[in-house]
């Protein structure tokens, strides 16, 4: 990883002066201000490689836990999907990585699992992915198994690193260098019986133009290999199956929000759970979650572009960061 002449601390959006939205924030503006939801990334670098996993992992999940799944673009590899459709729940952590590391990951989580489970016989792995080719290596496939257990193991509840890390770390989205990405939003009471937040963390490699609160922001395209995001939505209002497959739709809608183009090599998937299983959220009190998800959504994917680095990779391509000027007091 090397820097330019661009050379910039990250930034948050927020940080920034770009205030997405009108929902309060959670206490980190982080998918773990979901209370249960905990993030370990593990990431590598050097040698031509710019890759690596980011594991959420909700507590509970091994007794299940309400979840959906929603696809824009099926241009690409989630595994574990048709059993979330079809039962309506996870029971294992949701893993993000490179392409071609997928079925390593889901392989080693698997084996994660069973160490901590002596009498499973039957684990949905859940593991998404973007193509990190560009910057890195990815025919080398170097995931190994501990670098996931890495992953799993260091999951913590406090705010998740973003930008050019974990799963991110080869990642580019709309003209510039993205990465790992998260926010949240908090409802009123009045709004949720159980629960108020919704958390989200993306994982950002899409093409599109640039747009920060309407306004766009030009770079020149970045020619890489596969154009995807990986959105996780999670949340401890009492939703059910169907109920969190609306907010995954909704999820995938606000990547158009910051300038998505959705190209036909785009895999764009959300996977929305919550922590809270006992159903009983009203159809029409949805306004509220859909706000805040796509408004996290938004943020989240504007935080993996201003926490990212300018990085040069394998075969020496380069990946610039947003120059912070240049959406800096947008409104």
């Amino acid at each position: 990883m090397a820097d330019d002449s661009r050379v910039q601390n990250p930034r948050r959006v927020r940080e920034l002066g770009v205030i997405v939205g009108t929902l309060p924030t959670g206490p980190l503006n982080a998918i773990t201000d979901v209370p249960g939801v905990r993030v370990g990334q593990t990431t590598l670098t050097g040698e031509g490689l710019n890759t690596g996993v980011t594991a959420i992992v909700p507590d509970g999940y091994a007794e299940t836990l309400p979840a959906a799944v929603a696809v824009g673009n099926g241009y690409g590899k989630l595994v574990g999907t048709t059993q979330v459709d079809e039962l309506g729940v996870i029971e294992t952590p949701i893993l993000l990585t490179g392409t071609l590391s997928t079925f390593r990951v889901a392989d080693a989580l698997i084996t994660w699992l069973l160490d901590r489970n002596p009498r499973a016989t039957s684990l949905n792995p859940i593991v998404g992915e973007t193509n990190d080719g560009y910057l890195s290596d990815i025919r080398r496939r170097p995931i190994s198994p501990e670098h996931v257990h890495a992953a799993l193991d260091s999951a913590s509840s406090s705010l998740p690193l973003e930008g050019c890390v974990g799963a991110g770390t080869g990642t580019t989205a709309l003209g510039f260098k993205a990465g790992i990405g998260t926010a949240s939003r908090t409802l009123a009471p009045a709004d949720a019986t159980a629960g108020n937040t919704v958390g989200v963390l993306v994982q950002a490699n899409f093409s599109g133009l640039l747009t920060v609160l309407g306004h766009p922001i030009p770079a020149t395209p970045i020619d890489a290999d596969g154009n995807s995001c990986m959105i996780v939505v999670a949340t401890d209002l009492p939703l059910d199956a169907r109920q969190l497959g609306r907010l995954a739709r909704r999820a995938v809608f606000a990547m158009g929000r910051v300038g998505s183009d959705f190209a036909p090599g785009s895999g764009d998937y959300a996977i929305a759970f919550t922590t809270n299983r006992t159903p009983g959220y009203a159809d029409g009190d949805l306004r509220g979650p859909f706000q805040a998800v796509t408004e996290s959504v938004e943020e989240a994917l504007l935080n993996s572009l201003t926490m990212a680095r300018t990085t040069t990779g394998h075969r020496d391509r380069t990946a610039h960061a947003v120059p912070h000027e240049l959406i800096r007091d947008l409104t």
